[in-house]
């Protein structure tokens, strides 16, 4: 096993189930591993457990936060931790310098904090190595919901997939694979030609409400608000919406319970329905990451 981690320390700040399979992965790479927020967690071996946020920022080479970021009040989400690990300005404050700060997904206040203090943000999901990657498992969770949420097969179903980025075309891709009847949504006329090219029905996102009275089975991957009141009144009742999107989603969840239409918001499936397989999926692209990274830093402030 490489040590290419050898001598770093990294800070491993709250998450779910990947973080316990990524934690010995960097360990085994010669990473020192401080944890946030896992003092309920089955014990992994030479990690040592910080007793908040705060105290670890200043001990480590490089902060590594989940691929789910934080909420809104920048709250981290912590499956083995009864207490809240916040990420405030107080905390952001005592980052040094030459700390990066590693997260999934960056709200748009933590992009503005960090660049005001100085702090240099990674946000992961913007890279296609990571998105593509997780993107497996996501489609697979996806179908996975929707099995055990409708009364049909997916075989011969009509299944929307909407937005064809890069989640989208996996899941799209899975679900003709199990011969499910294929619409493919998008806005972009080279992504409705190569969905036409892979079989799928393609439809441009301007003409979404006069189709989505077919649609079956609704996998929404883009976050903003695309099923809302006008599109829902035109859907199914029996129709199942699986939303993708990162939190809210882009469904009027309230508004798709008053019509009776059964819709499940389910954000974060790498780590909830195969966390060894995604922890594997951070722990082969984050050493080069933080490699790369770390040597970028340290030359910018020697100089």
């Amino acid at each position: 096993m490489s040590a290419g981690l050898k001598g770093i320390s990294l800070a491993v700040i709250g998450g779910d189930d990947r973080e316990l399979y990524l934690i010995p992965e960097l360990q085994k790479q010669g990473a020192y591993i401080v944890g946030v927020g896992f003092e309920n967690a089955p014990p992994i071996s030479g990690m040592e457990l910080a007793p908040s946020l705060q105290d670890a920022v200043g001990q480590v080479d490089m902060l590594l936060f989940p691929m789910f970021g934080t909420n809104e009040r920048g709250v981290v989400k912590a499956k083995y931790s009864d207490q809240p690990i916040v990420l405030n300005k107080e905390v952001l404050q005592a980052i040094p310098a030459r700390v990066p700060l590693l997260i999934g997904w960056a709200r748009p206040a933590l992009k503005s904090a960090a660049e005001n203090m100085g702090i240099q943000l990674v946000e992961t999901i913007t890279l296609n190595e990571i998105t593509i990657l997780n993107s497996i498992p996501s489609a697979e969770g996806a179908i996975q919901m929707a099995m055990e949420n409708t009364t049909i097969t997916i075989h011969g179903s009509e299944s929307f997939v909407l937005g064809l980025g890069r989640t989208g075309w996996t899941l799209a891709r899975m679900l003709l694979g199990i011969g499910a009847h294929v619409t493919g949504v998008a806005r972009k006329p080279s992504d409705l030609a190569r969905a036409f090219e892979m079989g799928f029905h393609a439809v441009n996102l301007a003409d979404l409400e006069n189709e989505i009275e077919r649609a079956e089975i609704i996998f929404n991957t883009v976050p903003h608000l695309l099923l809302d009141r006008v599109m829902l009144e035109k859907v199914a009742k029996d129709a199942v919406i699986v939303d993708l999107a990162s939190i809210p989603g882009g469904t009027d969840f309230e508004y798709a319970q008053m019509l009776g239409i059964k819709a499940i918001l389910a954000p974060g499936l790498p780590g909830i329905v195969a966390p060894k397989t995604a922890g594997r999926i951070l722990a082969q692209i984050y050493p080069q990451l933080i490699l790369r990274h770390l040597t970028t830093l340290n030359a910018t402030v020697q100089s």
